[in-house]
């Protein structure tokens, strides 16, 4: 029999005995029921619209980074590719003795091999002066004779993009050497005068000689490096030469005159800018289902490659001497 001093006392959760002790008894713990999953709704506007801004922001800094790189670094690595892929191929015709000596040579063709040891610079020329003849190298001028050829010839090259090989024409003086070897042989020349746009002309050839014009660009001022405006000319004359054949062009398109621009490639520009304009709006929307990270890990790929054949494009719409 339990006397009242000892009857157990409630306090809380334990039952605690009278008289002290240790003993006591938990109540079983109490489960919370499970809380609803919850249910994401769609984004706000102001949530589409700032990945909207980000996005786009985004895609633009990218394909303008990725051109400028591509103009001033990777261009000169491509051009250098080419050069590299252009030397063999000229060797070898020359060697066969299967070089073109003209008159009509098929655009991007090598045609001559051209030295200047004052300026280090050894370069292929391939036939056509147009901004995308000129991605691979200097370009000759085809209503003009080979270089070597009896009669006046002239090669373009550019002075600020893809490898810039004739942005130091200007330190040529009267004198200098200037080398070039074609499918007749290799013919030597020396610089008789630089000269600008507006400048004297030199005189007439006489017969059996060749002259030599070097044409490219220069600018003024601190872009001058990046954007060069005004035309240089660098004449050279050799007194012997190899025959020309009769048969060149009376002209050529206003695309291959110095500072000339290609806008017959303005359909596959629109289309590039399209396809980046799809990709910007892919993301947008890729964006709402999965991380950003996984998003751009898939985009920066397509990107890089739309930019890159979007710069190819806006290098024949700018000056084909830049």
């Amino acid at each position: 029999m339990t006397t009242l001093e000892e009857s157990p006392v409630v306090a809380g959760e334990q039952t605690v005995p009278r008289d002290g002790g240790s003993r006591f008894r938990r109540r079983p713990p109490q489960r919370r029921a499970p809380r609803p999953p919850r249910v994401e709704g769609p984004p706000s506007r102001t949530e589409t619209a700032s990945a909207v801004l980000s996005t786009s922001a985004t895609m633009v800094a990218l394909v303008t980074l990725w051109m400028a790189l591509q103009m001033l670094v990777l261009g000169a690595v491509s051009q250098e590719r080419s050069q590299s892929l252009l030397y063999d191929e000229f060797r070898s015709q020359v060697a066969a003795a299967t070089a073109s000596v003209g008159p009509v040579t098929e655009p991007g063709a090598p045609v001559a091999l051209l030295q200047v040891p004052r300026l280090g610079l050894q370069q292929v020329v391939v036939e056509g002066t147009a901004s995308g003849d000129l991605l691979a190298g200097p370009g000759h001028l085809r209503n003009t004779v080979l270089p070597g050829q009896a009669g006046a010839s002239v090669v373009f090259g550019r002075a600020a993009t893809y490898g810039s090989p004739f942005r130091d024409l200007d330190q040529l003086e009267p004198g200098d050497r200037i080398e070039v070897t074609v499918a007749q042989g290799k013919v030597a020349f020396t610089v008789t005068s630089v000269r600008r746009s507006g400048d004297p002309l030199p005189q007439p050839l006489a017969a059996g000689k060749a002259r030599l014009t070097l044409v490219s660009a220069e600018g003024h001022g601190r872009l001058r490096a990046i954007a060069p405006g005004d035309a240089l000319y660098v004449d050279a004359e050799a007194s012997s030469a190899f025959p020309a054949p009769s048969g060149l062009p009376p002209t050529v398109p206003d695309s291959e005159k110095p500072m000339g621009t290609d806008a017959g490639v303005l359909p596959l520009l629109a289309l590039d800018l399209a396809l980046l304009l799809a990709l910007t709006l892919g993301v947008i929307a890729a964006r709402q289902r999965w991380s950003l990270v996984h998003v751009w890990v898939v985009a920066t790929p397509l990107a890089i490659a739309l930019a890159w054949v979007t710069t190819d494009a806006v290098m024949r719409l700018l000056p084909n001497l830049t």
